[in-house]
């Protein structure tokens, strides 16, 4: 019978702090949190004794294998698999596990996305312990493996990961929040971090209907399919009751995230048929980051288990909404303060007020690398309907800390609303007191109360990359802030002034409209806000010398780094789109093109049958006409893909390939789709060679 998990045996698979505490000496336990709260250098004899420790653990847990689990550049997570058995002299084995093993690990460098940055020959690479994201087991049926999340570093030292950076970032946030606290007279606080909550939305279909198309297998979206009769017009899937087969599912994911710490408290239907969200409870930048890796892997392990298939991709079918991750974004000290919380009267919180001009200035300045570190093949589909952000990077502060911020800035004094309570008119509810802002689905980056909402990532990519990006940037302008400060004759002029500054100089970035609307469009070019609307136009950010030089200023990437990140970019997006053109080309010539010449054939003979009853034309050769004339349009059209495909193939360098994709190819690969879609509306089911949206979307048992 399966194990019932409950809150009690959270975390039962993660070597926490409660499990350090009891397996490691006290010694031992006081040096290894003084390295992972101070950012400390690592004593290998330290790491010996944590090591055997861990293995100990591990092995009472059933575990016979360990595995350094890091996030190369493919978006992906990747491991190998080590036992703990060693032979002995006595043709025996033992256990063992020692502090270089914990600590670091080999990998072929070059078999990874790498940017230019190792070569076929040049392979080597080396995995290296994070102490600050807690080991954990995964059980399945291969049994149990002890994962060590790890960085990844090329032979020479380049970073080959998102880890890397993010803790690098966070490291660079750190030190100039602490240089403000200390101004404002905080000398309690050690250490300040990001704290993010993901919430991750993904669809569930049958597993059958996903074997059976090809598009779903090879590109993770539908490159065919007509629009169903019912999409999502009625409203009636967003929170609706929970299909018992997906409440299932539901039930083992949570148990099974939860034994791995992962604290997911959120599940729900989302306004798509067949979406879902989950959400976790916020933890530290890096943890979260590592956890919805975890998150996603789980998803896709589990849905197995019930004959469904996880579908991850940004947009996976036209028609309805598409999946992404809202990142909610804070600042958080080791003595529990939320620097972005308002406190009752935001007008007088002074700090609050710093630490959130330096995210208006770090947004606005940034915007460009911002949207760049959500850009993808995927994402370019998404963005700009469907509860989708648009492309354009604007901020939502509501109106009463917009107000606040204009008042200060305009030497106006604020006059703070009291708490604005809602009576429903029904005296056995309630009352409510209403929140200070409203919400707007339609920005990429609110203030939801306490924290900043980023909607604007995909929901298959890691939230590694776009979170260094925040940390760096606000840690720049909080930099530029303390420096002011430090200098400053008298602090509270300094402040309004940095204030006044970042309004003036940023409220373009400001706006609470429809972001959907074309005037939105309009408007945002004429306050010169960047509308980078595909990845290939985003990549450019990462080369920027103004991007170079605030990377290398803090140590975050190097030049070399960012240039094959940028590069790794564009050769992911090109590879994206001709594994899509490849596969659009083998279904319409290996399973289109024959079920739509049956089908006409069969048609002519029902036609031939009419006339040897002498029946009037029934409109039957009508339809083999139509059928003919699209048959001729794919042909042309699969010509000019292909022609197309020769073309960014023989193009050079990358950059010219993945503008010849997304400028020239992707609109052939549309006008193919359009035409198979039309056929698929004229031509009888049973001729159809894979399950269509209905099947997919409503058919399921």
């Amino acid at each position: 019978m399966k194990e019932h998990v409950t809150y009690e045996n959270f975390g039962m698979n993660v070597f926490d702090d409660r499990v350090m505490r009891e397996r490691l000496p006290k010694d031992t336990y006081k040096s290894l949190r003084k390295v992972i709260d101070q950012n400390l250098p690592l004593d290998p004899s330290l790491a010996e004794v944590v090591a055997n420790a861990m293995k100990d653990w591990a092995i009472s847990r059933g575990a016979t294998h360990y595995t350094h689990w890091f996030q190369p550049l493919n978006g992906c997570t990747a491991e190998k698999h080590e036992s703990f058995l060693s032979p002995n002299k006595d043709g025996g084995a033992i256990m063992e596990f020692s502090g270089k093993m914990l600590t670091q690990g080999e990998s072929d460098a070059s078999s990874f996305p790498s940017g230019g940055l190792r070569a076929t020959f040049e392979a080597r690479g080396y995995t290296m312990w994070d102490p600050t994201s807690p080991a954990f087991l995964k059980e399945d049926k291969s049994g149990v493996t002890l994962c060590i999340p790890t960085a990844f570093c090329s032979y020479t030292g380049e970073a080959l990961d998102e880890k890397t950076p993010l803790l690098r970032s966070g490291r660079a946030l750190n030190t100039q929040a602490l240089r403000i606290l200390r101004l404002f007279g905080d000398h309690m606080v050690t250490r300040v971090s990001a704290n993010v909550g993901v919430e991750q939305e993904y669809f569930l279909i049958d597993l059958d209907d996903y074997k059976a198309r090809m598009d779903l297998m090879l590109t993770g979206r539908t490159l065919f399919g007509a629009k169903p009769p019912k999409c999502q017009e009625m409203d009636d899937y967003y929170f609706a009751m929970l299909d018992e087969r997906i409440a299932s599912f539901m039930k083992e994911l949570d148990e099974e995230l939860w034994k791995m710490g992962v604290s997911a408290k959120t599940k729900h239907n989302e306004a798509a048929p067949c979406q879902h969200e989950l959400a976790p409870i916020f933890s530290v930048d890096n943890i979260a980051a590592d956890q919805n890796q975890l998150i996603m892997e789980t998803m896709h392990k589990v849905a197995q288990r019930y004959n469904l298939a996880c579908l991850l991709h940004e947009k996976p079918f036209q028609y309805v909404n598409g999946s992404g991750k809202h990142n909610n974004w804070s600042i958080s000290t080791d003595t529990g303060v939320n620097l972005l919380e308002p406190g009752k009267n935001p007008y007088d919180n002074a700090k609050f007020l710093v630490f959130l001009c330096a995210v208006i200035k770090a947004v606005d300045t940034h915007a460009g690398l911002l949207r760049a570190s959500t850009a993808s093949a995927g994402n370019d589909h998404r963005l700009g309907a469907g509860e989708a952000p648009p492309a354009i990077i604007s901020m939502f502060l509501g109106e009463e800390i917009l107000a606040v911020i204009k008042n200060i800035a305009k030497n106006r004094e604020n006059n703070p609303s009291d708490n604005r309570i809602l009576d429903f008119g029904v005296e056995t509810l309630p009352r409510v007191s209403a929140d200070s802002n409203d919400r707007n689905r339609t920005s990429p980056f609110a203030f939801t109360g306490n924290k900043f909402e980023f909607r604007m990532l995909g929901s298959s990519m890691s939230v590694s990359w776009t979170n260094t990006v925040l940390n760096l940037t606000v840690a720049q302008a909080l930099d530029e802030f303390a420096t002011m400060l430090e200098v400053s004759t008298d602090f509270d002029a300094t402040i309004k002034e940095i204030i006044t500054t970042t309004y003036q100089q940023h409220k373009r970035i400001f706006f609470d409209g429809n972001g959907y609307s074309q005037e939105w469009v309009e408007e945002a070019a004429r306050r010169g806000l960047p509308n980078l609307t595909d990845t290939v136009s985003c990549a450019a950010a990462l080369i920027d010398p103004k991007t170079t030089e605030l990377f290398e200023h803090y140590g975050v990437y190097t030049n070399g780094e960012l240039h094959a990140k940028y590069q790794v970019m564009l050769e992911t997006y090109m590879k994206n789109r001709m594994i899509e053109a490849n596969t659009m080309v083998y279904m319409v010539q290996r399973q289109l093109y024959p079920a739509a010449v049956n089908y006409a054939r069969d048609l002519m003979q029902t036609q031939q049958c009419f006339a040897n009853f002498d029946m009037a034309d029934s409109g039957v050769m009508e339809k083999v006409s139509h059928i003919r004339s699209l048959l001729l349009d794919s042909d042309r059209t699969v010509a000019f893909l292909k022609e197309k495909m020769q073309q960014v193939k023989g193009a050079s360098p990358t950059l010219k390939q993945a503008e010849i994709c997304a400028q020239e190819m992707l609109p052939i690969m549309e006008q193919l789709r359009r035409i198979w879609d039309e056929m698929e509306t004229i031509t009888s089911k049973q001729y159809w060679p894979f399950p269509d949206y209905f099947e997919m979307l409503f058919g399921r048992d």
